[in-house]
């Protein structure tokens, strides 16, 4: 009687302590679609798929996720503690394949998959059409590389919609959670913000997402705290997108102005390079102007120790640009918005994430291999003399193997020779950490048992740990282990929504140069007559050999044009005429045909329309040796080229000739330095953009906005002054002089009263 007693006693006081326990949790769980959301009082929001296998812990009252499922809270389970903490014991954990998986970054994802073609994909073995999946299901591939090469950093190009990002995220989230360890997706992106020059602007409406000018057009309007602005209505919309890296800033200082890839850049001044790329690092990476949060977005800045000084202009994508060259001795200045902007952030967040080298070998600077191989300039130089501790990622392809200097293939320059695992073993002892555009993990496993060989297998595992403890960090502080799933409801409020169109919509009105306004030509009264002729597309060939037909298309969308102006179909009828071009297309520095021909393939590349003859050009290159190549010599001195759109300027001069004493307006969407000789005197206005929507040059043009964007370049007098220039040296070309005795050169620009002389250009010029 007295057991039966004593146990009844022992049960109430089991009943009254899980009772007490239950009044004691600080959270609450709250079912959200496929996943659900758990807030915790004291800490951060948690989300979970109730179909991964993960269930929940709790420790004083407090939830926390079963990640590993072993019934136990880990510490990198635990988000009380620091990100790098969590980081080590994760590390410690993985396995080597988990490790070799997490080295990898995907090849580019769009959602839904390409039928066929570049980033195609299959959906249960068949074509997305053919499937009958939905555009946010995992694709085949998507779900092998999760799976069986255990990566889990996945780069997306292309989405249906907002919402359908969203989804996806979400069935990815869920995927990986369902696998060991029960490590998140960390998506990532290029940058998606340019602006549709056909979308038209309607304050109060949204759209897919902000349309802001490139970041050489935010450049223009020489203001760090816009670009600062951008990074931060970004990072929301990646965030809402699902992304958390930022395959970006480029800040490649632009010193080359023939680069295919100058458009991409800051600019050409390395103290205007400098800030842009602190502010655009800042922007991404703080959550509401603080530390690491829910907002935050890794910044991958791009391409150390600086992409810009490619010899002739030749782009590293190819073999033909494999060699970055400094004839006037001045790498440091391609350092500085490394060194001294996006590793000195104003915020708290101290220095970018990430880092990618470029293709290129630079020469002259370590070995001759190229910069993701180079362990002086990676090892000494960045991680050494800058003290650099973030994931460094080498470019996407840069292991793969290459036939020719002319095809869109690897980018294996310096290590040709080499096979596949031996090129990912020479990176990771050059310091690198991840490998980009590589879904198999077999060469990162190969390139380990060469470590084991030649180091020991205890040191080789040491070093991936470090490489693991690295990318880790950067997916605990943006908060994915936490809760990686979306509300789709709010991707779709978020993105693109009315305030954030509207802060990119001015930032195009700044960015817009007005270059020349002859006899106050600008503004215009609106409902004039305004004659538009239409612009000529010639043919042109993409790296993927893919050919365009040509065509003649309308310059601007007219029903823009006409909300400003009374269109009219003739030139006779017109008050003035609206011209708009594109700067000169002269090719990339190489043609197969010269090769055929017997030379040596190189060409120049053109900044002018008309055709162009290399006489000044040097009798030998600065760089060559490629082993595709029985020559070292890549000199084009004395060969022609022709400019793929040189009807341009015949569009702008024939336009001037059928308008007589009427002014022309000229349009000029810029992406490289331009030579202004050819067209300048055929107009009476010159505006010049780097990506805007046509509704904000209306704006300009009626004199609705003033003008105030400068140049954050030079535009080069002549051919001449392209040819003298040195790649690595910024600001160092005659710049253009027009018919009003301005100079085209670094900081320049007008506004209604003349030549801008303010406090920007007295700080940067």
């Amino acid at each position: 009687m007295e057991t039966k007693k004593i146990t009844t006693l022992l049960l109430c006081c089991i009943i009254l302590l899980t009772l007490g326990c239950k009044d004691e949790l600080k959270f609450t769980e709250e079912a959200r679609g496929n996943f659900t959301l758990v807030r915790n009082d004291e800490g951060p929001t948690l989300g979970y798929s109730p179909n991964s296998g993960v269930t929940l812990l709790t420790v004083d009252g407090l939830a926390f996720k079963d990640l590993n499922k072993n019934n136990t809270l880990d510490s990198y389970e635990d988000w009380r503690k620091s990100a790098n903490e969590r980081a080590k014991d994760l590390a410690h954990k993985m396995s080597l394949e988990d490790i070799g998986g997490l080295m990898l970054y995907s090849s580019h994802q769009s959602l839904p998959g390409r039928s066929r073609g570049f980033g195609s994909s299959t959906y249960n073995g068949k074509s997305f059409p053919e499937s009958g999946a939905k555009a946010s299901d995992l694709s085949d591939e998507q779900k092998k590389f999760l799976t069986d090469d255990h990566l889990r950093h996945v780069l997306i190009t292309s989405v249906e919609s907002p919402a359908v990002a969203a989804k996806w995220n979400n069935n990815a989230q869920a995927f990986a959670e369902g696998l060991y360890l029960g490590i998140p997706v960390n998506t990532s992106s290029d940058p998606r913000h340019g602006s549709d020059s056909y979308a038209e602007f309607n304050a109060g409406a949204g759209g897919d997402i902000s349309m802001w000018p490139g970041t050489l057009g935010i450049a223009a309007t020489f203001d760090p705290f816009l670009m600062k602005q951008f990074g931060e209505i970004a990072s929301i919309e990646y965030r809402a997108l699902g992304i958390a890296t930022a395959l970006s800033p480029q800040i490649d200082l632009a010193t080359e102005p023939r680069w295919s890839r100058f458009d991409g850049t800051m600019g050409e001044d390395p103290d205007l390079a400098t800030d842009m790329a602190r502010a655009y690092v800042d922007g991404f990476q703080s959550t509401n102007g603080g530390d690491w949060g829910m907002e935050s977005v890794n910044a991958m800045v791009k391409h150390w120790p600086g992409g810009g000084p490619e010899e002739g202009g030749r782009d590293g994508h190819f073999g033909y640009g494999a060699y970055a060259v400094y004839p006037g001795k001045n790498i440091k200045d391609h350092m500085q918005p490394f060194t001294e902007g996006a590793f000195k952030l104003e915020g708290p967040t101290k220095m970018a994430a990430a880092v990618m080298p470029y293709y290129t070998i630079s020469t002259g600077e370590g070995e001759k291999v190229a910069n993701g191989y180079n362990k002086y300039l990676i090892t000494d130089v960045l991680r050494g003399t800058y003290g650099y501790d973030g994931v460094l990622c080498t470019d996407w392809g840069i292991t793969r193997d290459m036939t020719s200097v002319s095809k869109f293939e690897g980018k294996p320059f310096g290590v040709e020779n080499l096979s596949v695992a031996e090129r990912h073993y020479k990176a990771i002892q050059a310091g690198m950490d991840q490998f980009g555009g590589n879904n198999d993990m077999g060469p990162v496993l190969e390139a380990y048992k060469l470590g084991v060989a030649e180091m020991g297998e205890e040191a080789m595992r040491a070093r991936f740990e470090e490489s693991a403890v690295r990318l880790l960090t950067n997916i605990f502080r943006t908060g994915l282990f936490e809760n990686p799933y979306l509300d789709v409801e709010k991707t779709t409020e978020i993105v693109g929504n009315s305030e954030f169109m509207k802060a990119g919509f001015d930032a195009q009105l700044r960015s817009i140069v007005m270059l020349k306004n002859n006899n106050k030509s600008l503004p215009m009264e609106t409902k004039q007559k305004i004659y538009v002729p239409q612009r000529y597309i010639a043919p042109t060939t993409n790296w993927w050999g893919v050919t365009t037909e040509p065509k003649t298309i309308d310059a601007f969308n007219m029903e823009v044009i006409a909300k400003y102006f009374d269109v009219v179909e003739s030139p006779e009828e017109a008050d003035f005429a609206l011209v708009g071009i594109q700067s000169p297309d002269g090719g990339v520095g190489y043609d197969d045909a010269d090769l055929e021909k017997g030379g040596n393939g190189y060409v120049p590349i053109n900044l002018q329309y008309g055709p162009y003859t290399a006489i000044t050009a040097r009798e030998v290159s600065l760089a060559g040796g490629s082993p595709l190549e029985d020559f070292t010599n890549r000199s084009y001195k004395g060969k022609s080229v022709t400019t793929v759109n040189t009807t341009d300027m015949q569009l702008v001069n024939d336009t001037k000739a059928k308008m007589g004493n009427k002014p022309v307006i000229v349009s000029v969407k810029v992406a490289k330095p331009m030579v202004f000789s050819e067209i300048e005197e055929s107009a009476a206005a010159i505006l010049v953009h780097m990506g805007v929507q046509d509704q904000a040059l209306m704006e300009i043009i009626t004199g609705a906005v003033e003008p105030s964007g400068l140049l954050p370049f030079q535009m080069p007098a002549d051919m001449l002054t392209v040819e003298a220039q040195f790649e690595d040296v910024p600001r160092d070309m005659k710049p253009y002089t027009d018919a009003d005795d301005n100079a085209y050169d670094f900081g320049f620009g007008l506004n209604w009263k003349g030549v801008i002389d303010d406090e920007r250009v007295n700080k940067y010029k």
